[in-house]
């Protein structure tokens, strides 16, 4: 078990700008991501990928209710599908990743991090509070990019 929750615990949302956060995997992402595992629950086609916009710490008992999802203009979650991971092991190191995701944004709008769900949108995952929140989109709006990894080893 503790091999299990440390490879969990490892997972890593990579921004692509230079802020290195500490990823939380609360106890409800535990509990999915381990029935996953071990084929208790089957898990959907993809899971989503978000930003959120409340200024919020996640915590081990932080659910999907805690996050208040962006309305910024041109803001949607990103599916990220189970075809589109790439698994390599490399020196003893696994990794699996997708390839990089942008959020397109067309007006102005603040983020403070992001939050990965199941395919039911019920489910938290993981979330990473961004440690220089808040991401301040100008009224023209801009991008943020993130690369979705998952390091084991």
């Amino acid at each position: 078990m503790s091999k299990l929750k440390n490879l969990l615990l490892k997972i890593l949302l990579l921004p692509i700008f230079p802020v290195w956060d500490a990823l939380l995997v609360p106890d409800v992402g535990e509990v999915l991501m381990l029935s996953y595992s071990l084929n208790k629950i089957a898990p959907g086609d993809t899971v989503l990928l978000k930003l959120f916009k409340n200024d919020y710490t996640p915590v081990e008992g932080s659910v999907v209710g805690d996050f208040t999802e962006a309305d910024t203009a041109g803001y949607s979650a990103i599916a990220l599908a189970k075809a589109d991971w790439t698994v390599a092991t490399d020196t003893g190191v696994t990794t699996a990743q997708q390839p990089l995701k942008t959020f397109t944004l067309t007006g102005a709008g603040s983020h403070y991090g992001y939050y990965i769900t199941d395919e039911a949108e019920t489910g938290l995952l993981w979330a990473e509070r961004f440690t220089d929140a808040p991401h301040t989109m100008p009224a023209g709006g801009g991008t943020e990019k993130v690369t979705v990894k998952l390091v084991g080893d």
